[in-house]
């Protein structure tokens, strides 16, 4: 399977995309651990995209799209791959569709996580404190949802209308919002891609 994991900054994409990527036997994709690797390894594109990522702020389409190109040609995501972070901006969507369909490709499902901005906020700080991340620090993460709802949101209809969007609640334990994805992703089998 090749699956999409859309949702605000702190609404548990990460966590589960390890998790399903296990279950499935896939690779997680996370565009933001990739950068911040390249951040905290002080590579060319690590000290660029710093200053951006501290703003709050996405990071150039190009540059996220080779990125993901490579990725995802790699020999462990032949059969598949989850991403986390990527698209997050309809240019990025498309762009993936198009790469996708240069390799006879396409996606098998979208998963969409909803979560209160409240929920989101407290997540994020918490996150901070416990991985010291710079992105999650209070005056960033006001921007982070506004540059979410601008940028990534609209990405739900782009999804919704090629009928391969599952709306999952991303509220709960970590087993609850694993089970609610299990049964999205089986929907959308089930239906042909229409979730």
């Amino acid at each position: 399977m090749r699956v999409v994991f859309l949702g605000p900054p702190g609404s548990g994409k990460g966590t589960q995309a390890k998790l399903l990527a296990e279950r499935l036997k896939v690779p997680a994709i996370s565009t933001g651990d990739i950068l911040r690797s390249a951040v905290r390894d002080r590579t060319p594109l690590g000290v660029q995209a710093q200053a951006v990522m501290e703003k709050g702020e996405l990071v150039s389409d190009d540059l996220i799209v080779a990125l993901i190109r490579e990725r995802t040609a790699a020999h462990d995501a032949r059969d598949g791959f989850i991403l986390d972070g990527f698209p997050r901006t309809l240019e990025q969507g498309k762009a993936l569709e198009t790469m996708l369909s240069e390799m006879g490709e396409g996606l098998s499902a979208v998963v969409n996580f909803g979560v209160p901005e409240p929920v989101l906020a407290e997540r994020m700080l918490g996150r901070a404190g416990a991985e010291g991340r710079a992105d999650d620090r209070p005056e960033t993460i006001r921007e982070r949802l506004r540059v979410y709802r601008e940028k990534t949101e609209p990405l739900a209809g782009f999804y919704r209308d090629r009928g391969m969007l599952a709306n999952v609640d991303g509220v709960g334990e970590v087993e609850q919002v694993a089970a609610r994805i299990d049964e999205a992703l089986a929907s959308v089998r089930r239906t042909g891609g229409r979730a």
